[in-house]
Parts: structure tokens; C-alpha cells; sequence
């Protein structure tokens, strides 16, 4: 018969789990915890079982050898630690404690006083993990490269920890042993929901001496229970799956890679159920015997003090990750803030010189280069690498995109449109040879002139108001207001609206209907079009500021 010699502290949320186990397997002397209502709960299912709500009455109890700590993670070190003084081998669920310095004080207590310190990292002890092994040391997916572990739920949330702390640990430990190494290169990354400081979702990369790499997603934000691993090896994959039924958990996949005339192919094979359920035995069983008999023996179980301290190193680095991350965040914003005061916003990696004339609300974004006499009017906007040059003059509400360099010698005026990796030029006929910056020709862009996406304008022209260049087109002279200018080399193949709708369908007077505003425009002399309702110089009306219908039901139209 079994000695009832053990105690739980923290019978709630993981701890009844236990309760259950170490009452099955006939050892439970004791359970502790502050809450009336758990201990009423737990007198009812173990009626013989002592109860009470000091830890202090566990630890000073003489019958009690063991203690399973269950209690919230802020506590396993306190708690812990004072078993430990008492001479109690001790469970600690994971994490062994929050802070590395009081890891490895618990860890070197543990061998003072002769006593076994032991991790609840319960994948360890789970049929499908200790397969794994076996399989991986058989070779029966040849050289261990790459392992992947998503741990997500609707779950319970915590404050006292974030998901890293509360998820990852378990996919941590068992990572380290499957590869049997630390990582010497950890990284992660957080997303703040909830909390502006406790993280809900965490990404973390591995990368190990032996070249293997490891990922792991976990977060307490998702629709579903999803707890998969994928261990993958140079002759096959293993996916371990503990959401589906005992023989269905692990698979593998024989699948391999063929290189061919220097190309590498992919070859699949048909997964293989690993059929679990002659060995199976429940994964909190199994690691809570696992405890009793190093408790009984003083022999190290996989999940020791020390193996905890490994998973808590782990986790120190991930944690010192996210927070740098956090302060460089942080910096990003007092940075953006600054730069307000200044009336316009330029990301912490863009460079504006001193001397650049820039207005109030205009944004500048990532690696772009605003330099010297450039003068830039308000509410524009910069995307990534734009470079705008000493001596351009760009008007009010001026929208580039991403890659795109405006060279000395432009003028822009106001609500003009330049499409991503358009290119402009400032001389028609460069040599690197012969240096001709006092020589620079003139491009003028007139108000509400849109370029596309990888159009080219040779300079010395000018681009009418309005008009519109198709993306990937070459115009290489004067643009008339509202053309539509399309082709290598641009030709014109219509008139555009200022809305960007091409005007069609004239009626006896030649007068042409815009689709979204209802703009009237006529060819007034020819290749002259105008806007009978509105001056080209007028602002927009506020009711027509903002599209409201897709591109695709004007065309059906």
C-alpha cells in the first residue's frame, strides 16, 4: 500500500488535476489553499483527505515528505523555497520560478539539502513525447533539422504572467531535450491586446550549435484548441498533434528531398498513424509518478531543478527580447511625438537635413531622405524610400509612393500622385563622364497629375493637370490637362476625370459624364478638355473627397 506522504498546494484552475492523480495513485495526505470555496469542493470529492489554508501547516507537518506546488507562477519560488527548508522534496508547476537568480537559488537549495527539486513539464511524460525520442535516436528521420510548435486556446488569461511565461514553457523544455542542446540564439517577438505590458501572443525563434532551428507560436487569443508539434528531419517528419485521439496523435511522414540536375524536389509519402494506445498512459499520471519515484530513489528525473533551469534561462532571454522590442517601440513613438511638435511626422529611420522646408502634417516614412532646400508643402505623404532632392517644390496634399526619387529641377504642385517605383529624370542625356548639375532641365507636374506604378517621364515636360499616366508607360512630352496617356512610348488614348474615371460616350453637344461625381467635361477646342462644373483650382466639395464605390462597379456599369 502507498504512504500518504504528500501534500498540494493550490488545488484551483491545473491543481485539482493533480489532486485527482495523487489521490488515484493513494498518496495524498494533505491539501492546501486559500480558497474557501476549493477546499469545501475538494471535503466533498476526498473526504478522508486533510484540508486547511496556512502552507505553513504542510510544511511543518513531519508526516508530509512531498509537496506539489500548484499556485499561481509569482509564488513557486516563496513557496517553494520554504518546502525545500523544510525538507520536502517539492514539485514545481511550471515555470520553476520568474526569475532566473531564484531558479538557481532554489536549484543549489535542492542540493544542500540533499533533496530532489522536480519541473512540471508534462510533455516529458506524454506517450506521443517519449516516442518522439525513440524515433528521432533510431534515425527514423535521418538528421534532426527543424522542430515547430503552435500552442493556442480561448483560454484562461493571466496578470500575473504573459502567454510566454503561462504557454511556452512546455514547448521550451521539450525542444531542449529533443535536441539536447541550448539554443545560442533566441529572438522573440510580442502583440499587446489587453494589456499594454503583458503580451497575449509571442513568436519565438531558436537556433541551436548543431544548425537545427526551432519556432514557437503561442497565444491565449485564438478561436480553437490548437497544440501541435512538428519535428522535422532530413528523411521525414513527425507531427504530434494532442487535440486528436491516442492513435491518431503522432504521425509520420516519410517524405524526403531529391536533388535533381541541381534543383531539389519534394517527395511525399503517405502519413503513418503511431499507434499510442498499447503504451498509453495519461501524461499528469505518468510525470506524477515520475516525481514520487526520483522522490523515493534521489534519482534526477528528465524534468530536474536543473532541466528547469535550462527552460528558465530560455525563457530570460525570450523575455529580455520582447522587452527590448517594447523599448524600442517606445522610442519609435517618442520619437514620432517630437517630431509633431514640429508640425510634421518623419519615422525614426528617415533622414530630413537641416535646411528642408517641410509642412504641418506631413508624414515621411521609413529610409526616406528629404535633403537640403527641399521645400515641401502640407499633408503630404512619403512612403518608404523616397528621395526627395535640394531644389524641388512639391505643393499641399502630394501622395508618393514607396522608391521613388524626385531629382532637382521638379515642381509639384498641389494634390499630385507619383505610383510606386515611378521614375523621373533631370537630364535627358547623362554621361557620368561630363558633369552637367548647373544644367538640370525643368519637369513641372501641374495640380492633381497622377503617374503610375513604374512610369518613366523623361524631364523638361510638363504634366497637365489631372492627367493620368498609366503605370509602366513612357512620356517623353508635354501632357495636355486630363489625358489619359498609356504605351511605350506614351501615347494619348482618352480623357480622364478628376475623380480618375476615363470619360466616354459624348452626347450631341460633346459634353462627357464622370460615373462618380457626376461631373460634366468637354473637348472645348481640340485636345483642350474642361470642367464645366468646376474650376480646375477649385477644391473638391466634402461629399466627393472620399471614394465610396469600387473601381470594378463603375466598369460593370
Amino acid at each position: 500500500m502507498n504512504k500518504k506522504d504528500t501534500a498540494l498546494i493550490g488545488a484551483g484552475y491545473w491543481g485539482k488535476n493533480i489532486a485527482r492523480n495523487l489521490y488515484d495513485l493513494g498518496v495524498l495526505h494533505s491539501i492546501c489553499d486559500a480558497s474557501e470555496q476549493t477546499l469545501k469542493r475538494k471535503k466533498e470529492k476526498y473526504p478522508h483527505v486533510q484540508l486547511c489554508k496556512e502552507i505553513s501547516e504542510v510544511l511543518e507537518n513531519d508526516k508530509i515528505a512531498n509537496v506539489f506546488i500548484a499556485a499561481p507562477a509569482a509564488k513557486h519560488y516563496e513557496i517553494a523555497k520554504k518546502a525545500l527548508e523544510n525538507g520536502k522534496n517539492v514539485f514545481v508547476e511550471k515555470p520553476l520560478a520568474l526569475d532566473l537568480k531564484d531558479g538557481e537559488k532554489l536549484v543549489r537549495l535542492a542540493d544542500q539539502k540533499g533533496k530532489v527539486l522536480f519541473v512540471g513539464h508534462i510533455l516529458h511524460y506524454h506517450s506521443a513525447s517519449i516516442k518522439i525520442k525513440e524515433m528521432i535516436s533510431q534515425g527514423t528521420i535521418g538528421r534532426l533539422q527543424y522542430i515547430y510548435s503552435n500552442r493556442l486556446n480561448l483560454g484562461k488569461i493571466r496578470r500575473e504572467e504573459n502567454i510566454l511565461w503561462s504557454f511556452a514553457p512546455h514547448d521550451i523544455s521539450l525542444i531542449l531535450g529533443l535536441t539536447g542542446e541550448e539554443p545560442d540564439e533566441l529572438d522573440s517577438t510580442g502583440s499587446y491586446f489587453l494589456h499594454p505590458d503583458i503580451a497575449d501572443i509571442t513568436v519565438t525563434n531558436m537556433k541551436f550549435p548543431s544548425g537545427i532551428s526551432a519556432h514557437i507560436f503561442v497565444s491565449w487569443l485564438n478561436p480553437f484548441k490548437e497544440q501541435k508539434l512538428v519535428v522535422a528531419g532530413s528523411a521525414g517528419m513527425l507531427v504530434f498533434d494532442d487535440t486528436k485521439d491516442i492513435d491518431e496523435k503522432l504521425v509520420l511522414y516519410p517524405h524526403t528531398i531529391e536533388w535533381k540536375d541541381g534543383f531539389p524536389i519534394p517527395k511525399k509519402a503517405e502519413g503513418l498513424n503511431i499507434r499510442l494506445s498499447d503504451t498509453w498512459e495519461e501524461p499528469l499520471k505518468a510525470e506524477c509518478l515520475a516525481f514520487l519515484e526520483s522522490a523515493k530513489t534521489g534519482k534526477k528525473a528528465v524534468t530536474s531543478g536543473e532541466e528547469g533551469l535550462k527552460v528558465l534561462r530560455a525563457l530570460r532571454k525570450c523575455q529580455e527580447s520582447l522587452e527590448q522590442k517594447q523599448r524600442s517601440h517606445s522610442a519609435v513613438k517618442t520619437e514620432a511625438v517630437k517630431v509633431e511638435e514640429e508640425k510634421y511626422f518623419a519615422h525614426p529611420t528617415a533622414f530630413v537635413d537641416e535646411g528642408a522646408e517641410i509642412g504641418a502634417g506631413t508624414k515621411i516614412w521609413h529610409f526616406s531622405h528629404i535633403y537640403k532646400g527641399a521645400k515641401i508643402g502640407e499633408k503630404c505623404i512619403m512612403g518608404q524610400n523616397v528621395s526627395i532632392a535640394d531644389g524641388v517644390t512639391m505643393g499641399n496634399n502630394v501622395k508618393i509612393q514607396n522608391n521613388v526619387s524626385v531629382y532637382t529641377g521638379t515642381t509639384i504642385e498641389d494634390d499630385v500622385f507619383l505610383g510606386p517605383s515611378c521614375v523621373l529624370t533631370n537630364v535627358t542625356n547623362p554621361r557620368s563622364q561630363v558633369l552637367r548639375h548647373s544644367l538640370y532641365e525643368t519637369t513641372v507636374m501641374r495640380r492633381g497629375a497622377t503617374v503610375g506604378a513604374n512610369a518613366t517621364i523623361v524631364c523638361g515636360i510638363t504634366l497637365g493637370r489631372y492627367c493620368f499616366i498609366a503605370a509602366g508607360s513612357v512620356v517623353a512630352k508635354d501632357v495636355p490637362d486630363y489625358a489619359l496617356m498609356m504605351g511605350v512610348p506614351g501615347k494619348q488614348k482618352g480623357w480622364m476625370s478628376r475623380h480618375g474615371h476615363m470619360l466616354k460616350n459624348p452626347d450631341k453637344d460633346g459634353i462627357m459624364l464622370c460615373p462618380e461625381s457626376g461631373f460634366r467635361y468637354k473637348e472645348v477646342e481640340p485636345g483642350v478638355l474642361k470642367c464645366l462644373d468646376l474650376d480646375e483650382d477649385a477644391p473638391l466639395p466634402e461629399n466627393l473627397k472620399v471614394g465610396k464605390v469600387l473601381y470594378d462597379e463603375f466598369k460593370k456599369k
